[in-house]
């Protein structure tokens, strides 16, 4: 190719990755749900979540755009039989520049009758060089993830990758007890992390639930968590992925169903 024409591209380049990088960079980082209602295809998505360097479920046809009473909802169809996010749901990991703190905001609704089955990974923060995830440990060294589950009977919890996880796939901090996510009806989701400081077990995890017609209400709280061995990395990252799953087809729905995310949000956590 001649240099005339490779330098237009060169700077086209350029300047794409300086917009996503500083649309990544600032927060409070709002999702904004693009298009009309129908099929969410990869153009619109590539336009809503820049940055993303892979993504499942968006080319396989599990997500789509809904509107209800001037609310956009991303939901994302559950496939009966199938588990994980590239054959079952949907995932990709958006980047939202480097922070010690910071806050996930959404709301989420399950389908009327929704199949919970043993459970299903709900969206999170994550950060590192590395996706800690499906059985991949954190060693301090390669990053952290910290997501929700949904598990039987809509009982639920935060599910953390972090240096002291007990198990390769993952550590489970459970909901109380008389918890259970409704169907049908729109949750409040607010989950925090605040990095810790190297060689100390300082971080902290906090999740909160709103359900319709009460006020919020604290879930889970951890204040000793060792995300890294050293500070080489933040929070860098929503972690948008769902889907059911565990790690064989026991896990899978038996018949069709989904879930809605709307009002996505990502702001500057407070301190510990």
């Amino acid at each position: 190719m001649p240099k005339c024409q490779m330098i237009p591209r060169l700077i086209t380049a350029l300047l794409l990755f300086a917009y996503s990088t500083a649309q990544a960079a600032e927060l409070p980082l709002s999702v904004a749900f693009t298009g009309a209602a129908g099929p969410y295809s990869k153009e619109r998505w590539k336009l809503d979540w820049p940055g993303c360097e892979f993504q499942d479920g968006i080319e396989e046809g599990h997500v789509s755009l809904h509107e209800q009473e001037a609310l956009k909802w991303l939901r994302v169809s559950f496939v009966p039989g199938q588990i994980g996010p590239e054959k079952g749901g949907a995932g990709w990991r958006y980047p939202i520049g480097k922070h010690r703190t910071a806050e996930l905001h959404y709301t989420l609704r399950f389908s009327e009758g929704f199949d919970f089955v043993k459970g299903g990974k709900l969206p999170g923060l994550c950060g590192g060089p590395e996706n800690v995830s499906g059985g991949r440990r954190a060693d301090g060294s390669n990053g952290f993830s910290a997501r929700l589950m949904w598990r039987r009977e809509g009982r639920g919890e935060a599910y953390v990758y972090h240096k002291n996880q007990p198990e390769n796939y993952g550590h489970s901090f459970a909901f109380p007890d008389d918890f259970r996510f409704p169907t049908n009806e729109p949750v409040k989701v607010r989950l925090a992390v605040s990095m810790n400081s190297a060689g100390k077990r300082d971080g902290v995890l906090r999740v909160w639930v709103t359900l319709q017609g009460q006020g919020e209400r604290l879930m889970v709280e951890q204040t000793d968590m060792e995300w890294r061995s050293a500070e080489t990395f933040n929070v860098d990252s929503l972690y948008f992925e769902t889907f059911h799953g565990g790690n064989d087809l026991t896990w899978a729905p038996t018949r069709p169903c989904w879930a809605e995310f709307s009002e996505i949000q990502v702001v500057k956590g407070k301190s510990p």
